[in-house]
């Protein structure tokens, strides 16, 4: 009896015990992941998982019809995170992947912005240049506010480069070439930091090869990730389409929700132009790593919104066509004379502004661009320049009918006005020659002064008109003021007293007015400021902008979610009657005038302006400049074309005819004019 009931009391002991080691369990579950469960949670993220920002795709860029002309494909990026290796062994590391990458042939980003090699000299074409001001002044190398001017003019690239060796600890026993290349990553990842982010960037688009040399070898602090990079499906346009790269500086996008420092932007064309349209939105992915730097998990993760696809207003084909025909037209120039020229064309379309066409000679390639970028960087014929957009000039006789319009709508001439051409127009001190003295034009009135180019007619016009009104006419064609263009241009300038006055040296005369109302003096205005403004005038006076944007749609459909439909910016007052009387100047150009021969094989009826624009100097060859549109009885297209040193406008003709002809035969292959084989 004693027995039974020790061994209650010891079995009651147990279960009681057993009982509050549940209790302190179940309380301690409790406090772990009840009351304090958040806590932990947020604590063992902040611990083991990092945010990873999540690339969104670039909109797809097209052209008017559909075509895909700038898309993306996947690739590989490496980038290296110090914060994965011993501070001491950084410069080792990077040593050894510095190798590897040349080893593999492997281009690799660096920042810093001094020459590859001794003696040492700034580069400031490197992106994020501006940087290095700010890491100087940082490291207090440099007083505060200095600009890039007095840094290049008073600090030596060799005691910067110095003293970054000593910052980085840079054995000086390593060669020149390997001192260089371990300052620039050490610079770079510097200035990374500086701009908020601990890692990066070094290389981009590389290959499975690599990854796998790279994880074989351990090599500590590089990570593997991906993007998405830009494919250029056309040789066309390079200098429509523009190009991305690395944030060139900070300040213009720090403050613009959604960008990182070394974001790729548009740098320029209509990958800069519609950059709010193309980029996509990033998403964040929460991943936990090991100490290994390998993923384990992810946690949670935000789509990446993709960025909207947008067309274009050029056909590509058509592009492709006029860039030949220009290339030709200069090839056959320069072999029969030996001169480098450029060149450029324009088509508008009519009743839109839209741009078919805008092509430049010399061009380039932007599958190739960052490789060939140094030799077109310092190639003497600029093939960068964007000469449809950018390359302002004087329009000599193209500009006439613009001051036609003028004298017309202000009452100075009428239709039936006549003035005979003297040969030398007198003012003043001037002896003004028409271009076709020794002889001369006789009497004429404003159309066959147009047909036939006569320099004394627009004289007395344009005195009798005055400056103040050639001009107001001018910007309300659309010259000397901008078009619209959503990418770069000049916008050129109208001859006015202000104008010349501004110029050192200068002081405004009547005689300057003379020499405006030819297209000369101080008159300089673009090929696409040119073809718009005929475009203006065969349109009946509706001036549209230019414009390159079509349409933007949903990455993933052709839901559109904007359409380009602007009314026209201004209308230029002309009278049916004035209207068709410079329409018809131009047009007897082509039926009689001097470009008839060249205009027999035009698939279209067409009307025409030739231009001779002269550089200045005695013996200097004149550009050669020529304005078009066509069919003349339902104005379609309107076109400039301009041949540096191309000499009288009228050689351009057959170059014009062929543009003319490629956009009309394209658009109905069933049309063909006489001298045209049929295919």
């Amino acid at each position: 009896m004693q027995e039974t009931k020790k061994l209650r009391r010891r079995l009651f002991t147990l279960c009681l015990m057993f009982m509050l080691c549940i209790g302190v369990y179940t309380v301690s579950m409790f406090n772990a992941q009840i009351v304090h469960g958040a806590d932990y949670k947020a604590m063992s993220v902040r611990t083991n998982t990092i945010v990873e920002p999540v690339e969104a795709s670039r909109g797809i860029i097209t052209d008017r019809n559909g075509k895909v002309l700038v898309s993306n494909r996947a690739a590989y990026t490496l980038t290296f995170d110090p914060s994965l290796v011993e501070s001491a062994e950084i410069n080792n590391e990077l040593l050894r992947l510095i190798a590897l990458l040349r080893r593999e042939g492997v281009e690799w980003v660096d920042e810093l912005p001094l020459t590859d090699a001794a003696p040492y000299a700034y580069d400031l074409s490197v992106p994020r240049s501006g940087m290095l001001i700010k890491y100087l002044t940082s490291k207090k190398w440099v007083e505060d506010g200095m600009t890039t001017d007095e840094m290049r003019d008073g600090v030596s690239p060799q005691n910067v480069f110095e003293l970054m060796c000593t910052e980085f600890g840079v054995d000086e026993s390593l060669s020149a070439t390997q001192r260089r290349a371990l300052v620039g990553l050490r610079y770079s990842l510097a200035t990374a930091k500086m701009d908020g982010d601990g890692t990066f960037r070094f290389a981009s688009g590389v290959d499975v090869t690599l990854i796998s040399l790279l994880k074989d070898g351990g090599y500590n602090g590089v990570k593997v990730g991906t993007t998405s990079v830009r494919e250029y499906q056309t040789e066309c346009a390079p200098h429509i389409l523009g190009h991305i790269g690395k944030i060139q500086n900070w300040d213009d996008y720090k403050d613009k929700e959604g960008y990182r420092w070394n974001d790729l932007v548009g740098i320029d064309g209509v990958e800069a132009a519609f950059e709010d349209y193309l980029r996509g939105t990033d998403g964040k992915r929460v991943v936990t790593m090991n100490t290994d730097g390998k993923v384990i998990s992810e946690l949670y993760s935000t789509e990446p919104k993709p960025g909207y696809n947008i067309s274009l207003t050029i056909d590509a084909d058509y592009q492709a066509e006029v860039e030949q025909i220009i290339t030709e037209a200069v090839e056959k120039m320069t072999e029969a004379d030996g001169i480098d020229r450029g060149a450029a064309a324009a088509v508008i379309q009519i009743g839109t502004g839209d741009a078919l066409a805008l092509a430049t000679y010399p061009t380039f390639s932007r599958k190739t661009f960052n490789r060939d970028f140094a030799q077109l960087n310092e190639d003497p014929m600029h093939p960068m320049l964007n000469r449809a957009t950018q390359w302002a000039f004087a329009p000599g006789s193209t500009f006439k009918p613009a001051v036609a319009v003028a004298a017309l709508e202000s009452g100075i001439i009428t239709t039936q006005t006549k003035i005979r051409d003297l040969g030398v127009y007198k003012f003043y001190d001037l002896n003004l020659k028409c271009w076709i003295w020794p002889g001369n034009h006789g009497l004429v009135n404003v159309t066959d002064a147009i047909t036939v180019s006569c320099n004394y007619f627009f004289y007395e016009v344009g005195k009798l008109t005055g400056i103040a009104t050639l001009e107001k006419y001018a910007k309300a064609f659309g010259l000397g003021v901008p078009t619209g263009i959503e990418i770069p241009e000049s916008v050129g300038t109208m001859t006015s007293p202000e104008y010349v006055n501004s110029l050192k040296g200068q002081h405004w005369t009547d005689g300057f007015t003379l020499q405006a109302a030819i297209g000369q003096a101080y008159d300089l205005f673009t090929p696409l400021q040119l073809a718009n403004y005929i475009a203006t005038l065969a349109g009946g006076g509706e001036r549209y902008k230019a414009h390159l944007l079509k349409d933007v749609s949903e990455y993933d459909s052709a839901v559109p979610v904007y359409v380009y439909s602007e009314p026209p910016v201004e209308t230029v007052e002309i009278s049916d009657k004035n209207l068709r009387a410079v329409l018809t100047g131009m047009r007897r150009l082509v039926t009689d005038g001097s470009v008839r021969n060249e205009f027999r094989d035009c698939v279209v009826d067409a009307a025409a302006k030739t231009g001779t624009a002269q550089t200045g100097g005695k013996g200097t060859i004149s550009n050669g400049v020529f304005v078009a549109f066509a069919p003349y009885d339902d104005p379609q297209i309107a076109i400039a074309v301009v041949i540096e040193k191309g000499d009288t406008g009228s050689a351009l003709a057959s170059t014009a005819v062929k543009i003319i002809n490629a956009y009309f035969t394209a658009a109905d292959p069933s049309i063909s004019g006489e001298n045209v084989l049929l295919k």
